[in-house]
């Protein structure tokens, strides 16, 4: 099997498994234990949170660690009350989304920016809106986990908070931790990453956000997590987080130019007359999206995992619906939605397997478009 849906979830890396397993073996205790085992993995958990702070040179913030990206994204924007506009995009991650929907529901005002025909914010519209309502907080995802656009998260905080200031500005940066190379700015209060996209484990995220910034918990109970993230804090889950962050912030640089190798030689090589590409070209290299135009984007997917290949049709998350929501923000139509197949990489895949899987692609769509007709 060649796995090609890494922007739904990664493999484990075994040497981080291997490096953590003593904190399930040996010092498996509770962090809120006042005896030495207990503070011992409280020192451990802070040493995590140092590292992953230091990764994004996050000199004036602090970091709350939780169980994914989601409950991150859902920390930051239920844990602070604001009058005005809460605003987000039409591309971002359902996490994001339906939280702006149920702060509609909750009676806040709410507003969706449109996105460019790549999936980013356009941000001439997000800027107008800004000038001329009051708005009190922005929500910009970093990477685009359908489409891979990216924005310029501190150049948009930038230009929002010379409007004003006081707008509290929140990045889901999910897709772009562990990947991308980025200093967070500070302007950006509050950023999401997961540990499950960079090769750690599925049940720990972070919400990084700047100190003296006062969030709301949305879990309650013994006061972990600084008072924000009441339960006992997964430490076995939260080293590998830290250990696999160290490897791909170790290779960061070769693993963006890899990655980038596998994506532009799948864009060459697809049959021109059968694929649209709607990734653009200033993407990130970890996420192509394509359309089989005319074809069923599900069809398609299942005929290559019979050929021993695994892709997506969008988020993960949304994938119960017909269309993606996000890519039809975009602006494309009907014959590209339907076809929509997601590729998504992983430095461990290999230009010899993608060789053979655009050979296979491309006959697969062929064959369909016959049995079509």
């Amino acid at each position: 099997m060649v796995y090609l849906d890494n922007a739904a979830t990664t493999k484990p890396s075994i040497n981080a498994l291997n490096k953590a397993e003593v904190f399930n073996s040996e010092n498996y205790f509770n962090p809120s234990g006042l005896y030495s085992g207990g503070i011992s993995a409280l020192k451990e958990i802070k040493s995590a949170k140092e590292y992953i702070l230091s990764t994004l040179r996050a000199l004036n913030k602090d970091i709350c660690f939780t169980s994914c990206g989601s409950e991150s994204d859902n920390l930051a924007i239920f844990g602070l009350s604001k009058r005005g506009y809460y605003c987000t995009t039409k591309g971002e991650h359902s996490a994001v989304y339906k939280s702006f929907l149920e702060l509609k529901n909750r009676g806040k005002q709410v507003f969706f920016f449109d996105l460019n025909k790549d999936g980013s914010v356009n941000l001439e519209k997000l800027l107008e809106f800004v000038k001329e309502n009051e708005v009190g907080f922005i929500s910009v995802m970093h990477v685009n986990n359908e489409t891979g656009a990216i924005n310029d998260v501190n150049f948009i905080a930038k230009e929002v908070k010379k409007i004003n200031p006081k707008i509290i500005f929140h990045v889901d940066g999910v897709q772009a931790y562990g990947k991308i190379e980025y200093a967070i700015s500070n302007d950006i209060d509050l950023y999401s990453i997961s540990a499950h996209k960079i090769n750690a484990l599925k049940g720990v995220g972070a919400l990084i956000f700047k100190k003296g910034l006062t969030l709301t918990p949305l879990i309650f109970g013994g006061g972990q997590e600084n008072g924000l993230r009441s339960g006992t804090e997964n430490v076995f889950g939260i080293k590998v987080f830290e250990f696999a962050a160290k490897e791909k912030y170790e290779n960061i640089k070769d693993n963006f130019q890899k990655v980038l190798c596998l994506k532009n030689y799948i864009k060459d090589n697809l049959n021109k007359e059968d694929f649209e590409i709607i990734s653009s070209k200033n993407s990130s290299p970890y996420i192509l999206t394509v359309s089989a135009k005319g074809l069923r984007g599900e069809t398609v997917m299942h005929l290559l995992e019979k050929e021993g290949y695994i892709v997506g049709n969008g988020s993960a998350c949304s994938s119960k619906n017909r269309y993606s929501r996000v890519i039809e923000a975009c602006g494309y139509k009907k014959d590209v939605l339907e076809g929509v197949v997601r590729i998504s990489f992983n430095p461990e895949n290999t230009l010899e397997e993608i060789k053979e899987f655009v050979n296979v692609f491309n006959l697969t769509v062929e064959n369909l478009k016959k049995v079509m007709q």
